[in-house]
């Protein structure tokens, strides 16, 4: 069973997230990507709180005595598969800072290999 304490305390974390959400969205200092998974969390939080059923059955389907427990174990699901996700795509991110880099450093190679040639003496490079 949720307490009234656990239905207040999820929507006025739900209602601070979105408030702090809508002022970087504002700013432009977030993305939308991660916007819309912030506001959805926090949509189904306050969805949890106003239909405390929801959880309950969610709670008893999975064999988990307190609601409370079983809220906890949800978030750290859903924030650990974020998690996941952000490190797949860093990996990715890295992957192609590192190609960047190499492109770069065989371009400027490739010039400074040509800066550094004698020229011959009616100034044309030597072959």
């Amino acid at each position: 069973m949720m307490t009234p304490l656990l239905r207040v305390v999820l929507i006025v974390g739900s209602v601070g997230t979105m408030a702090i959400l809508l002022q970087k969205i504002r700013k432009a200092k977030i993305n939308i990507e991660d916007s819309i998974f912030w506001i959805l969390l926090s949509l189904m939080f306050v969805v949890f709180a106003l239909f405390p059923v929801v959880p309950d059955t969610l709670a008893a389907m999975l064999g988990i005595y307190s609601t409370a427990n079983f809220l906890f174990l949800f978030m750290i699901f859903i924030l650990l598969m974020r998690m996941f996700s952000m490190s797949m795509k860093i990996s990715a991110l890295e992957e192609k800072i590192k190609g960047l880099v190499q492109e770069i450093a065989l371009r400027d190679a490739g010039l400074g290999k040509n800066e550094t040639e004698p020229a011959k003496e009616d100034g044309s490079p030597e072959a």
